[in-house]
């Protein structure tokens, strides 16, 4: 079985060994495509249009030597019918083309709303942790509050501390012969 060559074999698609002669690149011609509808939105188009209407009508008209469409101008609307015949489908394709361009656009300000609205949850969900911890730490408030209390504690045991100290100095002062009875004193 693995002896088949791939022209024999089912799985193996047969490839065309006519190369295509004339191959068109639907970009290019998408891109083409929409230069001329754009340009046969604008208004130098219009103004050349007109410009070109009235000389041939003019020429049509008044130029006898000249009359190769006769009053009823049936060359003239044979190309406007024709223009329009060319106009309406390239116009067609530029919008077709507009379209994808905008949908893919779409799709990507959607991908990004959705990645926003993910930071955004996110950050939202960080900062009520941020939050919660932040009550668990202690502020400058609370803190100043505590050296006030713990200020206010060691003022009321300054005074009974001095009144020991000049009874200290009153024996001869601390740190000499007395230390031994201060000691005992504390510790007593």
């Amino acid at each position: 079985m693995s002896d088949l060559s791939a022209r024999q074999r089912l799985d193996t698609p047969r490839t065309s060994r006519r190369r295509p002669i004339f191959t068109v690149d639907a970009e290019a011609v998408g891109r083409f495509s929409e230069s001329i509808a754009r340009f046969l939105g604008t208004g130098r188009y219009l103004a050349w249009q007109t410009i070109i209407v009235i000389v041939w009508i003019s020429l049509n008209l008044f130029a006898v030597g000249l009359r190769w469409d006769p009053y009823p101008f049936i060359l003239l609307n044979l190309a406007f019918s024709t223009q329009a015949a060319y106009a309406a489908p390239l116009i067609l394709l530029a919008q077709n083309r507009q379209e994808n361009r905008d949908r893919v656009s779409l799709e990507e300000d959607r991908r990004r709303a959705e990645q926003t609205k993910a930071d955004t949850e996110y950050l939202a969900r960080e900062l009520a942790a941020l939050r919660l911890a932040v009550g668990e730490v202690a502020t400058r408030d609370y803190l100043r509050r505590e050296l006030d209390e713990l200020r206010d504690l060691v003022a009321e045991l300054a005074p009974s501390n001095s009144a020991d100290g000049a009874r200290d100095d009153d024996k001869g002062g601390p740190g000499k012969a007395h230390s031994g009875e201060r000691r005992s004193k504390k510790s007593g």
